[in-house]
């Protein structure tokens, strides 16, 4: 499978009917009992992070954002993702908020102009990484292509499904090679080392914590 066609095979999923099931299926089932990372750490996470300005990067459903405690009544948000289905189930779902919404592939420069919302204090990369083809170390590009985007200071934090030394159940692993033998998944090279080591590169106060299979990443920009 070419690197295209992983790109694709990694977002082609979420149709309008697998997004009507993911929070019960993945942040429900498969977070709990699966990756061993409860929906609430996530959501704890969203919590300390976001700000006014916000970027959020391959967005799902739109839960985290429209659970999250927002700092200001009327944040301003830019969804950004390569799949549409999913840019408008986000956008439906936290549409109190007016979110602008850009479909893009974070892999590849980002078209400009973005929204005129930039520079933002804070970006969500919230299992995005563990769907992207490639080693690590041609995924964490995305982080190069969003910097621009960022303002001093601003807060750049997510979580994504590991292999390496973090512990999983015989089916978490079977569910992982089964979903990155279809390219759902691209993670059977990603460890958390590789993770730090690329975020100490481009950002200042990093702080990983493993919950299962999962890394949870906090910096800042400098």
């Amino acid at each position: 499978m070419s690197a295209c066609e992983r790109v694709e095979a990694g977002q082609a999923i979420y149709s309008p009917m697998v997004l009507r099931a993911y929070d019960w299926i993945v942040l429900g089932f498969s977070n709990r009992f699966l990756w061993r990372c409860p929906t609430t750490e996530l959501r704890r996470l969203y919590d300390r992070n976001v700000s006014d300005r916000h970027l959020d990067v391959g967005v799902g459903t739109g839960y985290f954002l429209d659970k999250a405690n927002w700092p200001v009544v009327k944040p301003s948000i830019t969804l950004l993702d390569l799949n549409a289905n999913c840019l408008r189930a986000a956008s439906r779902r936290i549409r109190r908020f007016a979110p602008q919404a850009v479909q893009a592939n974070v892999l590849a420069p980002l078209p400009a102009p973005l929204p005129p919302l930039a520079p933002y204090r804070s970006v969500g990369l919230c299992y995005l990484l563990h769907c992207l083809p490639g080693a690590m170390a041609q995924k964490v590009v995305v982080f190069d292509h969003l910097l621009p985007l960022l303002a001093s200071d601003a807060r750049v934090f997510g979580a994504t499904i590991v292999q390496g030394s973090a512990p999983r159940s015989l089916p978490a692993q079977a569910l992982m090679n089964l979903y990155n033998s279809k390219g759902i998944f691209s993670n059977a090279g990603d460890t958390a080392e590789d993770l730090e080591a690329a975020l100490r590169k481009r950002f200042r106060d990093v702080e990983l914590s493993i919950s299962g299979t999962v890394v949870l990443f906090e910096a800042r920009t400098n």
